[in-house]
């Protein structure tokens, strides 16, 4: 009787762990940003330079290994371990890194609220 409850105990463990591990992932179609362009994103991302420190997917050159790499970023839960991976939260963290994450090595460089929103949608595509 005790082994039956021992093992009835790793299998709860288990489903709840596995939960855990879930719970920051995403699943379904990608989010659209309203009124912003995945192509005009991409165009900002490169002109802002976030290659040089992160690896994105269909970016050309964009390789770096400072950052996280964004691979897959539409299907993440959150955003920089702090903010639930919404297109709001992620304008935010691209407009105002340290305001979120004070400390990050994240830079802010001045994106304006428009860019932020297509630098969105552009990672929210990423699937």
């Amino acid at each position: 009787m005790r082994a039956v409850r021992v093992m009835v105990g790793l299998v709860v463990a288990m489903v709840v762990l596995g939960a855990a591990c879930h719970s920051t992932a995403r699943t379904g179609t990608p989010r659209v940003v309203v009124g912003a362009s995945p192509d005009v994103g991409k165009d900002r991302i490169v002109h802002y330079g976030c290659g040089a420190c992160h690896e994105i997917p269909g970016v050309k050159g964009a390789e770096g290994l400072v950052g996280p790499p964004l691979t897959k970023f539409g299907k993440r839960g959150t955003i920089a371990g702090e903010l639930s991976n919404t297109p709001d939260n992620l304008v935010r963290w691209i407009r105002d890194p340290h305001g979120v994450e004070p400390g990050t090595d994240m830079p802010n460089l001045g994106v304006t609220n428009d860019e932020a929103r297509n630098i969105a949608a552009y990672l929210e595509n990423l699937q």
